[in-house]
């Protein structure tokens, strides 16, 4: 195994399903690389008889010195009796939709949410993409619970948004400026595919395990 070193760590190619190295200097520390490119730093450990596996966090957030010595405090901790991963379970339990959206959109400011290519998204699309959620994800539905988010919450959400639920007017950056948030099934299409991205992004963070947009997606 490896030292898991910053040019080791970006030079790591994805497999199909994702792909998972250790590090040789601290045992259970590694690194999962998802499909899309995205590298997060974790822990494997056991606890009460159980393989758990906690996420640290991004790479580019998390150096992998960081990333270790963070490592050690878990491993500590679960040296002392304590489940890193069951505490940061019951923290999500109680994540709303507006905390995740506010996750995602500090992520995507810091160039860590990429688009096919790999690439950070531009600044003209995170500006529309922070349009969309301050005016139609978290007006509709910024107060549920992340985990308690179903696909038929999400059929109702399009048409809430095609019928214009969120219709009001909203100051901008400029000097006396204005929105007008109106519905309509093509600002619906749009905002679902912007939530299907900020949902994979929870599935990929481990705070759901599946989309609940896969469904209303197929029929858009």
């Amino acid at each position: 195994m490896p030292k898991l070193t910053k040019r080791f760590v970006e030079a790591v190619k994805p497999g199909p399903k994702g792909t998972a190295v250790w590090d040789d200097e601290v045992t259970g520390f590694g690194l999962r690389v998802y499909p899309s490119g995205k590298r997060s730093y974790i822990v494997q450990y056991r606890a009460r008889g159980r393989s758990r596996r906690y996420t640290i966090g991004l790479h580019g957030v998390w150096t992998p010195e960081t990333a270790r010595r963070e490592a050690k405090a878990q491993l500590g901790n679960v040296a002392r009796g304590k489940d890193p991963a069951e505490e940061r379970e019951e923290d999500r339990r109680a994540l709303t939709v507006k905390q995740l959206c506010e996750q995602y959109i500090a992520d995507m400011e810091a160039g860590l949410i990429m688009v096919k290519g790999g690439r950070p998204k531009r600044a003209s699309t995170i500006e529309i993409d922070v349009g969309r959620i301050r005016r139609h994800i978290i007006p509709l539905l910024g107060t549920r619970r992340v985990r308690d988010i179903t696909k038929p919450d999400m059929n109702n959400l399009m048409k809430d948004i095609i019928a214009g639920k969120a219709r009001v007017v909203m100051k901008t950056k400029k000097l006396r400026g204005k929105a007008i948030v109106r519905g309509g099934r093509g600002t619906a299409i749009r905002t679902m595919g912007l939530l299907g991205g900020i949902f994979s992004y929870a599935v990929e963070s481990g705070v759901i395990d599946h989309n609940p947009t896969d469904f209303c997606q197929a029929r858009l």
